[in-house]
């Protein structure tokens, strides 16, 4: 089985209602993963793999603000959403929870469940000879995403004597 990870190709506009869908957020967690994109992908959480990533266009995460979009989205697999651009309200969620963002821009070279290779070092999506560049987060934040969140890092620096 390969193990690289798979992309799965969104659109613009995908709000938070479409990741983690209001009339599921009165279930217990393991259930609201169920329904997560399920509006745009079918069976989006049992088809996903861990290590499997988002490429979406623009606006992703737009709508409310929802801390339970990102989890779902990590939950169900997912280790990194590409985007032209993010809601400001879901980039925040997402960097708190450790989800990892990056912004493209151009046009996005792969098919939907097309495998890929990420390099972090280029900071480039990679399937033989297509490539798509991305921006990656400042370096605060990266440290944010490092430490799995927001409260590990803020338990870090508590635990380096910042106060």
């Amino acid at each position: 089985m390969n193990n690289l990870p798979r992309v799965f190709i969104l659109g613009d506009n995908i709000d938070t209602d479409n990741i983690a869908p209001g009339g599921s957020l009165h279930l217990p967690v393991e259930e609201q993963r169920k329904h997560c994109l399920e509006s745009i992908v079918k069976d989006f959480y049992s088809v996903a793999r861990e290590g499997d990533i988002i490429i979406a266009g623009e606006n992703f995460g737009t709508g409310s603000s929802r801390e339970q979009a990102p989890i779902l989205l990590k939950m169900i697999g997912i280790s990194e959403v590409f985007a032209r651009s993010f809601s400001r309200l879901f980039f925040r969620n997402a960097i708190n929870v450790g989800l990892y963002l990056g912004k493209y821009s151009g046009e996005c070279p792969f098919s939907n469940l097309e495998d890929v290779e990420i390099d972090m070092k280029a900071l480039e999506i990679v399937n033989g000879t297509d490539r798509l560049k991305f921006e990656a987060p400042s370096d605060i934040l990266m440290e944010i995403l490092r430490s799995g969140g927001m409260v590990n890092y803020a338990r870090d620096m508590l635990d380096k004597g910042f106060k």
